[in-house]
């Protein structure tokens, strides 16, 4: 298929990519570089071992989309164009209105114009670990409750903007797909995406402030910081830690192929057009969990430091992927020890090229 993936240079963008070149698929990459940079897009070509097909367009754009999709026919979109902080939705609510909604609407209009009737979308994206599966979470992520796992058919739950944007989005596919016979849609709704391509090229290892455990406990490893902070010991899990499901974007990755793959095959069908499946391990882990795991690859401790819990988290979430299995023969390939070698390969080759740039 030629497939345009908007959002394409950024984390979990860039891994699909990957694998969608793999698969034989002709891929175009549009991204405005806001949560990504051009260097991705070197660093892409060096994996695939051929160049790329990459254009700075917003999807707000339409004029730049309209040309785009007039050069040549493509067959489908996989839409990772979202911005994506929980945090920062807070502080800027409407600038994630405005790209996420609005720019969601122009894509649509876009590819209705120009006959394209095929969307994956990112409907959770890279969540705020604390909100796992924004636009499915349940009351029990709010603290009210405690059903496990999370269903595709739990109440949305809006936390905060972002996540408000992620379930609207999703809804207004729903809407054009039920009005549009033309257009087939998947919404993937993803639960902690993490992990590197196993080559150390691409991945979301970074030196700033986090509030993500295992990027945490990355750059402790590291030096970048004094310790792992880790919120409350005294949740009822396993541990006393938080559980979450934490999935690798390789495995991601792999679903949007077979979600692509999926709307191809006339065999699969939904009653509108639109299919909501979620992606997960099925199970969680919690943070001392994890950073044992992450101990154990790099053979060292890592220091952390317990403090009292965080208003908004919640004990345990993690995915029902029943339905993925089920539709796309998917399930999660790879585990926490795949997850935390790949994360500190990543991790190392960042600080490797930094050493580099200095001497």
């Amino acid at each position: 298929m030629r497939v345009v993936v908007c959002g394409g240079a950024g984390y979990i963008g860039s891994h699909t990519c990957v694998v969608l070149c793999e698969r034989g698929h002709d891929v175009t990459i549009v991204d405005n570089f806001s949560n990504s940079t051009p260097e991705a897009l070197q660093r892409l070509e060096s994996l695939i071992g051929r160049s790329l097909d990459a254009h700075c367009v917003d999807i707000r754009d339409g004029a730049g989309l309209a040309a785009l999709f007039s050069r040549q026919r493509y067959d489908a979109v996989v839409h990772l164009a979202a911005l994506n902080s929980a945090a920062e939705s807070c502080e800027q609510p409407l600038a994630y209105f405005d790209n996420n909604i609005a720019g969601s609407i122009v894509l649509l209009r876009s590819m209705r114009e120009a006959g394209i009737g095929k969307l994956v979308f990112s409907s959770s994206a890279i969540a705020n670990s604390t909100d796992a599966n924004c636009a499915a979470a349940t009351n029990a992520a709010k603290g009210n409750g405690t059903t496990r796992p999370i269903s595709e058919d739990a109440p949305l739950s809006s936390v905060n903007p972002f996540c408000r944007t992620a379930a609207v989005v999703e809804q207004m596919i729903g809407d054009v797909c039920a009005a549009d016979p033309g257009l087939r849609a998947i919404s993937l709704r993803y639960f902690n995406p993490v992990g590197a391509h196993p080559s150390g090229r691409i991945g979301d290892a970074s030196s700033g402030a986090t509030s993500d455990p295992l990027q945490a406990i990355c750059q402790t490893a590291a030096g970048l910081r004094e310790c792992v902070q880790i919120y409350g010991d005294d949740w009822p899990t396993i541990d006393g830690t938080c559980v979450r499901d934490y999935i690798h974007v390789m495995d991601l990755a792999c679903a949007h192929a077979d979600a692509l793959e999926a709307l191809s095959d006339d065999g699969c069908e939904a009653e509108d057009g639109h299919w909501v499946m979620n992606l997960g391990r099925g199970c969680g882990i919690s943070v001392l969990q994890l950073l044992r795991a992450f101990e154990a690859v790099i053979q060292r401790e890592i220091p952390h430091r317990i403090l009292a819990r965080r208003i908004g988290d919640i004990a345990e979430a993690y995915a029902d992927p029943q339905r993925a299995q089920r539709w796309l023969g998917w399930r999660a390939e790879l585990g926490v020890d795949d997850i935390c070698r790949d994360t500190w390969h990543r991790q190392s080759t960042l600080l490797s090229e930094a050493d580099a740039d200095r001497s």
